[in-house]
């Protein structure tokens, strides 16, 4: 039997349980974490737009001066996801 730990993408923790699954039958995991205070994720999203990684790569290419239909083509996402991650990171970086 081959065990595979899992780390939290928020915190990197490893105090993780599973949590019920998605309207798309995939797992969802909750981490118990002190930092986290209990949020979900799952591993491998069915919309590429949704992972933590391509969120940064959106934000690394509108500061390197990628424009939008550009990010989403590179990016295979919609032009919506990418505007409202840009709107959501404006927000964080004004307080």
């Amino acid at each position: 039997m081959i065990t595979q730990v899992l780390y939290c993408p928020y915190c990197q923790g490893v105090d993780i349980v599973k949590n019920g699954k998605t309207p798309q039958g995939k797992q969802r995991y909750q981490c118990r974490e002190q930092a986290c205070d209990g949020r979900t994720f799952i591993l491998d999203y069915a919309y590429p737009g949704q992972s933590r990684k391509v969120k940064q790569q959106i934000v690394d290419m509108a500061l390197n001066g990628s424009g939008i239909r550009d990010t989403a083509r590179v990016l295979q996402v919609s032009t919506s996801t990418v505007i409202k991650e840009l709107k959501k990171n404006k927000t964080n970086c004004n307080q």
